[in-house]
């Protein structure tokens, strides 16, 4: 059977792959019940985007795709509302957590701030710098008085 590389396999091939990869999980894990999560800043003077976070919920756990805010609009608070906003969405979803990757040079700090901690890093990657793994596990909702 050939093995061959592929830059761009088509539709079919990946969602036949993806399919795959779901069904075995899901006789290991359960469904993952995955679901898109967008959360988007819109205003300014002309009312445009801002910023925006693009993330994914899946198996109780909210990953965090990318967190960008325009360099117009740095400074003013919106990546920390940005990222609250998608926790406060993910913990409606049931989700226990939050996990993330960035660059070194991108905003680990900005993550650690908002009560992140590494679990992992790559150095060198890019080369000069490091890609970095971190998490936060929510708090549980208060206990309802009886």
């Amino acid at each position: 059977m050939p093995i061959v590389i592929e830059e761009n396999p088509g539709p079919e091939v990946r969602a036949l792959i993806d399919r795959g990869l779901d069904a075995f999980n899901d006789t290991k894990a359960g469904p993952a019940a995955k679901r898109e999560l967008w959360v988007i800043s819109r205003g300014g003077d002309e009312g445009g985007t801002q910023g925006g976070l693009r993330g994914h919920t899946y198996y109780g756990w909210l990953f965090i795709d990318w967190l960008w805010v325009s360099p117009a609009a740095r400074g003013e608070g919106i990546g920390a509302k940005l990222l609250a906003a998608a926790e406060a969405e993910a913990r409606r979803r049931g989700c226990i957590g939050a996990y993330v990757d960035t660059f070194s040079f991108q905003a680990p700090e900005f993550y650690t701030r908002r009560g992140y901690e590494e679990f992992g890093r790559i150095e060198d990657f890019p080369p000069g710098h490091a890609c970095v793994w971190l998490k936060k596990t929510f708090e549980a909702p208060p206990a309802a008085a009886s």
